[in-house]
């Protein structure tokens, strides 16, 4: 019998990418996550029945870093791998989204296997992130969160002074 290529089986699924605003967008901070194997990344998981990409990397991104204010900035990207694991080959594809999120402590989904969440700077999020794919996403989202700075989405409200109230 002849022995052919074998196929990928094909899996998707999805994530998020969370700043939040710190002043400026050279101070934005980025979510990461640890998981079981001290692999620094983002939060993601496959897509259940009938859930869109953006659905799933909300509901993913929620549950693995215990964050419920998560505003969608938009779409990141999409990146792709293939990998062997319990005797199958598989070719996964991630659809990344931005997320914002302006408040709470995120709390790390332990029974999945994430055992720390940590808010870092652009820079040490680059630094520390584990895959080389996840690292090209980030810089992506950095280049939003730029964006949205430039146009004034991400910047925080400034201050007004007091009206002026003529004398009386």
């Amino acid at each position: 019998m002849k022995r052919g290529k074998l196929r990928p089986e094909r899996e998707v699924s999805a994530g998020g990418i969370v700043f939040r605003k710190n002043g400026s967008e050279e101070q934005a901070c980025y979510l990461l996550i640890k998981d079981c194997y001290n692999h620094w990344g983002f939060p993601k998981g496959h897509l259940e029945p009938g859930e869109t990409p953006a659905k799933a990397a909300l509901r993913e991104t929620r549950e693995e870093t215990g964050l419920v204010s998560l505003t969608l900035q938009g779409p990141i990207r999409i990146i792709d791998w293939h990998f062997r694991f319990r005797g199958r080959y598989i070719h996964k594809f991630c659809h990344f989204f931005l997320f914002e999120s302006p408040e709470g402590d995120p709390c790390p989904q332990q029974e999945e296997g994430i055992t720390s969440c940590q808010w870092c700077s652009f820079e040490e999020a680059l630094a520390a992130i584990s895959y080389d794919n996840a690292r090209g996403v980030l810089k992506r989202a950095g280049d939003m969160v730029r964006t949205l700075y430039a146009i004034g989405e991400g910047r925080p409200a400034p201050r007004r002074p007091p009206p002026l109230v003529p004398p009386a």
